[in-house]
């Protein structure tokens, strides 16, 4: 019997990890892993390493420090995006929705394709520059 390895999570890459898991956290209403909240008012934050859960308990996303992260510049092929997210949503007013959100929680528009009828998306990118698509499926 062959034994496959199960995905844990996709972790990013950041010079800010509470600012990024922040960013995701309000986007797609996850939870910081027990122990990982953020610390009180007045507190340092000294955080390299996060981790954010769905409802469900599982494990979704994590942030690690970094001293510098290349932000995409994708279309161009200067810096590719290298890895992204696709995120789905049910309708194009949730479409608008999210990419609302997305902008005022401080995410960069990439790309509008609203207007193809099979598949309407907007590619954004998070805080730290890692792109991310939002369509409709």
């Amino acid at each position: 019997m062959t034994t496959y390895p199960r995905l844990l999570q996709t972790v990013l890459d950041t010079t800010d990890v509470r600012g990024l898991a922040e960013f995701y956290r309000a986007l797609l209403g996850l939870d910081y892993r027990p122990g990982d909240e953020p610390p009180a008012p007045g507190e340092p934050d000294d955080a390299d390493w996060l981790v954010l859960l769905a409802p469900d308990g599982g494990r979704r996303l994590a942030f690690q420090e970094t001293a510098v992260v290349h932000h995409t510049t994708w279309p161009a092929p200067d810096v590719p995006m290298q890895l992204h997210l696709d995120l789905t949503v049910a309708s194009t007013a949730e479409l608008e929705e999210v990419r609302a959100r997305a902008l005022a929680l401080g995410a960069t528009h990439l790309l509008d394709r609203t207007d193809d009828p099979d598949e309407p998306l907007h590619v954004l990118a998070d805080p730290a520059g890692h792109p991310f698509c939002v369509f409709v499926a």
